[in-house]
């Protein structure tokens, strides 16, 4: 009984899902996603919770900027360029979610749009 429980674990582990680079993202950006979703539908309430959220937020758009910036990344032009631009627009319109000039609506957008092109095989990274 003991072998067979051995070889339960042994090959148990092999069947775990395979954690890639998109999975990663995937999930990150998610739980982003959501933390900001949550916290603005709690209002003024939720402010100081939205505001951890969007540096956080702002800290997934840099590497990702940086990751699309390098040459050496394999993506087409046109999605890297599209995907920069995005960063730094993400990084505008959160300074001005921050000075509450703005809504945050449009960067869960931009978040969703991102998670259903990694879902749904579309490269970010």
């Amino acid at each position: 009984m003991n072998a067979l429980l051995q070889a339960r674990q042994a090959y148990s582990a092999a069947s775990a899902p395979i954690r890639t680079p998109r999975n990663m993202e995937y999930q990150v950006l998610s739980r982003i996603t959501h933390r900001m979703h949550s916290a603005a539908k709690r209002g003024s309430v939720g402010f100081g919770a939205l505001v951890e959220a969007l540096h956080d937020n702002n800290r997934f758009w840099s590497v990702l900027a940086a990751e699309v910036a390098d040459g050496a990344n394999g993506l087409p032009a046109d999605l890297r360029a599209r995907l920069f631009y995005l960063a730094e627009f993400t990084q505008v319109h959160t300074s001005k979610v921050l000075r509450r000039e703005a809504s945050v609506r449009p960067l869960l957008e931009i978040n969703t749009a991102v998670l259903r092109g990694l879902r749904h095989g579309g490269s970010a990274t």
